[in-house]
């Protein structure tokens, strides 16, 4: 296991309350990745069955989760600086209270943010689309592009972006693996889905996957 491995970028959430150490992901699934390429499809509607834990664990991982102890991630990144933050927003999840958390990769740990279900709050910010709210759970992309524009410039803020859409192709083939519905949302009020997860002011919300069960 690579979970404890030490990491260039540490997010400041880290000092706050209540944390959640998540189940270790299971690395030997049952679907080749030819089969997930296969089977992916975005699916906008779910039904009211829970997520549990354990999937959680395995989304989170697939996004960003350590790979070695060097600190390396499920997602390449331009010079290994890292600037995605990942956040779950849980509304229909057994064994975690309803609440948006935010992702620590090293320890592979959850950090609460704000309590309840916020689904509601990020449906309004997302267009009102109904995928946003009646997903079990929802995974926000953000970035803190400074982390990698400090030292590419301008041309920072396309790693960035190729950045996450390798890590939401992360999401999307896990979630195939674990016969779930998944789909990209990227019409959205930024500062509107900045208020409802409580992202700090250089962080900028880049992508929403709504996620649930078929």
């Amino acid at each position: 296991m690579f979970l404890q491995a030490n990491e260039k970028n540490q997010s400041p959430k880290e000092n706050e309350s209540e944390t959640i150490t998540l189940p270790d992901p299971d690395f030997d699934g049952e679907y080749s990745i030819e089969q997930t390429l296969l089977k992916r499809r975005s699916v906008r509607s779910y039904s009211d069955e829970p997520l549990s834990l354990a999937e959680i664990s395995q989304l989170l991982w697939a996004a960003q989760g350590i790979t070695n102890r060097q600190g390396f991630r499920t997602a390449p990144s331009a010079g290994a600086l890292y600037p995605l933050e990942v956040y779950i927003v849980a509304g229909n999840v057994n064994d975690l209270p309803d609440g948006i958390y935010h992702y620590v990769p090293r320890g592979h740990k959850l950090e609460k943010v704000v309590e309840g279900d916020k689904r509601v709050e990020l449906w309004a910010a997302s267009l009102r689309q109904d995928c946003v709210g009646e997903g079990a759970a929802v995974i926000v992309f953000s970035a803190v592009y400074k982390r990698t524009t400090w030292k590419y410039g301008k041309r920072g803020n396309q790693y960035v972006h190729i950045e996450v859409g390798h890590a939401a192709e992360n999401v999307f083939l896990q979630a195939v693996a674990l016969d779930l519905g998944a789909v990209i949302i990227g019409a959205f009020y930024d500062d509107k889905v900045q208020k409802v997860i409580n992202m700090r002011k250089e962080e900028i919300p880049l992508l929403i996957i709504p996620i649930g069960k078929m």
